[in-house]
């Protein structure tokens, strides 16, 4: 093909950006010089993304919390696509955000483009009704996990489950060892990721009780080493903030670092909010606890929605509590020393958790960005 191809693509956090990125180079092999327009973070603007706002912007959660946003989320919907009309893009892709980005491909679409959306919504959880609408919005759905795909092929809709980039990128072979050497951490040192999110929201709400419990925590291990990931500037400022109020120094036993992989391949026990992160700890063969914590009243009517039972990616592809899952007022200091607890007496007692990690792993692997990259090529030349 020649270089006349333009794309939008939208992604609306930093686990976004990260499958965004993937898959636009992957792309770039069958649509050499292609454009891309849209909102992306710092991964997709590397490999040459015209962003139009900083993809912050995007990173809400709950029910509640994007209706403050609306007025700038409907500006930049009308920005997006008056852009995306004047390039006269072959297609447009949105990567999660779903109410966003499927309200934006529904009006594209009406006016003739081509619709991709990557990474299903939660249909299977809760809001099963959405499927009719999706239909609607799009004409390819990519799903990372195979139980989604067979949703989406019985209300007719063209789906095509391609895997998880990150399985494909992630694996304890490459990672540990030297992970702590970059860190300059010993082999023999306990290491503690703490994760409490991507979203401003989601960070204040966890940081505050994963940094109670880091604190307790030194009481009765007190050789702990704290390693605290931040996805950008703003949450990078945020989680320091709140280090600071709870007077915390950062230094070498609490360390706040710009890479979640390498926080996660040195350390031997997690704490992470519910979503990407736990995948990334699954693939790295880390013992975890997932937390998720929404605003009271987003959680209330979230709730009475709810249709199966785990929340936490890790369980709800195991079909199992293979991992400690705590919501909404169960996410306390308490309740996480316990599972603290748990690992530091017998960190052994893990291995067949472990086990099933690789079992899931290795079902996701297999090439997701080319498997992607290759169905939206035959959507776009209708082969």
């Amino acid at each position: 093909m020649n270089g006349s191809h333009k794309f939008g693509i939208v992604a609306g956090e930093k686990s976004g950006d990260i499958l965004g990125a993937s898959l636009m180079s992957a792309m770039m092999n069958y649509f050499p010089g292609a454009e891309f327009f849209g909102v992306g973070g710092s991964d997709m603007i590397s490999l040459g993304c015209d962003s139009l706002c900083p993809i912050e912007r995007l990173s809400v959660m709950g029910f509640i919390e994007p209706l403050r946003r609306l007025p700038e989320l409907l500006s930049l919907k009308k920005k997006l696509q008056t852009k995306f009309l004047q390039e006269r893009v072959s297609a447009f892709i949105g990567i999660d955000s779903p109410d966003f980005n499927l309200r934006l491909a529904k009006n594209l679409r009406e006016k003739g483009f081509k619709t991709v959306h990557f990474v299903s919504p939660s249909v299977w959880a809760y809001r099963s009704g959405r499927v009719l609408g999706i239909k609607e919005s799009i004409d390819l759905m990519l799903t990372l996990f195979p139980f989604e795909e067979d949703i989406y092929k019985k209300y007719h809709i063209q789906a095509e489950c391609v895997g998880h980039p990150l399985a494909d990128q992630l694996s304890m072979e490459n990672r540990g060892l030297n992970d702590r050497k970059n860190l300059n951490i010993s082999e023999n040192e306990t290491v503690i990721a703490l994760m409490p999110g991507s979203r401003v929201d989601e960070i204040n709400r966890l940081a505050p009780i994963f940094f109670e419990t880091a604190i307790e925590s030194l009481q009765r291990y007190p050789h702990l080493k704290f390693l605290i990931p931040f996805s950008n500037s703003e949450t990078e400022l945020l989680i320091k903030s709140v280090m600071g109020r709870m007077h915390i120094l950062e230094g070498d036993q609490f360390r706040v670092i710009d890479d979640s992989h390498e926080a996660l391949g040195a350390s031997d026990f997690v704490f992470a909010a519910s979503g990407t992160a736990t995948l990334e700890a699954l693939f790295l063969r880390k013992p975890m606890v997932i937390c998720y914590k929404l605003a009271s009243i987003s959680y209330f009517i979230g709730s009475r929605m709810l249709k199966i039972p785990y929340v936490g990616l890790p369980n709800l592809l195991a079909k199992d509590r293979i991992v400690p899952e705590y919501l909404q007022n169960a996410v306390t200091r308490d309740a996480l020393l316990a599972e603290l607890d748990k690992f530091m007496a017998d960190a052994s007692s893990f291995s067949n958790v472990l086990i099933k990690f690789e079992q899931i792993h290795k079902e996701l692997q297999g090439g997701a960005s080319e498997k992607a990259a290759c169905a939206i090529h035959k959507l776009v030349l209708e082969i």
